[in-house]
């Protein structure tokens, strides 16, 4: 082969994954236009996420400087009000947009990373190894999330990398058996049997074969599993085993305003946990048109 040709190859294979990106991102807006729940989900995520990324610019205050107004409730100069330190409620609010967002998705990745290959080795493979990770796994499942979570941060120490790690650790048992109960299924079509017969390595198998027809739950697990990551990080730093004080998380901000509920001070704890909800909300309807998106049988 010359190399104008192999370089038409790459050029034809980059075309096809562009078109194939486009008409998947046109099957999720005409799922977005007749599904109005998946339609604010993915607003909301978007908003936030450009609230994140453009804090310094939109958040009038300083996150982790007190002004000279303590427990203030909302007003045209504070709109969400202050906490009983004198910062503005607003300006942490969307800078804790960024710890959130960041410790979903990382810890997603990371629970996707482990997760994944491991559910395609065991479902693939049969034998000792196979075994000894799956009753690993229900070792880690056996135990209830947030007392374990609660456990290795504390062991840890609770900062940013601690939260993200754990995070990743606790639910790649969830991604580990959806993949493996796909491999489970998969793997005895005749299509398997006539890749191994046109003299497929086992890697190659995998990689071409399984991988592709398993990845479907694992993906709508994903989106969901962002706004679990988000609850856990919020509710580790409602107990101060999270993300420590000052730095601005919804979780430990409401920790911080749920004294004052008691004296009708409600804005401190109410506003941090509106956007926890939203952005929980939010992730779990996008998993629907997610799953839509990666399997074609589903698409209008």
């Amino acid at each position: 082969m010359t190399e104008a040709n192999a370089s038409g190859l790459i050029l034809n294979g980059r075309e096809r994954e562009q078109k194939t990106m486009l008409k998947g991102l046109q099957y999720y807006w005409i799922y977005l236009k007749s599904h109005p729940d998946a339609l604010a989900g993915t607003v909301i995520i978007i908003a936030f996420t450009l609230l994140a990324i453009l804090a310094p610019v939109v958040a009038p205050y300083n996150p982790v400087t007190p002004t000279m107004e303590f427990r203030s409730p909302p007003s045209a100069k504070h709109w969400f009000g202050t906490d009983p330190t004198g910062l503005d409620i607003f300006s942490r609010v969307i800078y804790a947009a960024r710890i959130d967002l960041l410790v979903g998705v990382t810890g997603t990745a990371l629970c996707m990373v482990i997760g994944i290959p491991l559910g395609l080795f065991v479902g693939y493979y049969r034998g000792f190894a196979s075994e000894l990770i799956m009753r690993i796994a229900d070792l880690l499942q056996a135990f209830p999330p947030f007392v374990l979570a609660m456990a290795l941060v504390a062991v840890a120490g609770p900062n940013l990398r601690n939260v993200i790690l754990v995070i990743g650790f606790l639910n790649s048992p969830v991604f580990l058996r959806l993949v493996r109960s796909e491999v489970l299924t998969f793997r005895e079509r005749p299509v398997m049997e006539a890749a191994r017969c046109v003299g497929n390595r086992d890697y190659r198998i995998v990689r071409h074969y399984l991988f592709p027809n398993t990845i479907e739950a694992a993906m709508v697990q994903a989106s969901v599993n962002v706004g679990w990551a988000i609850l856990l990080t919020a509710g580790l730093s409602f107990i101060g085993a999270g993300i420590p004080v000052p730095t601005p998380e919804w979780g430990s901000m409401v920790g911080i305003g749920a004294p004052m509920m008691i004296t009708g001070e409600w804005w401190a704890a109410f506003f941090p946990g509106i956007a926890i909800a939203m952005c929980v909300l939010s992730f779990a309807a996008v998993g629907e048109a997610i799953r839509m998106l990666v399997n074609p049988e589903r698409r209008p």
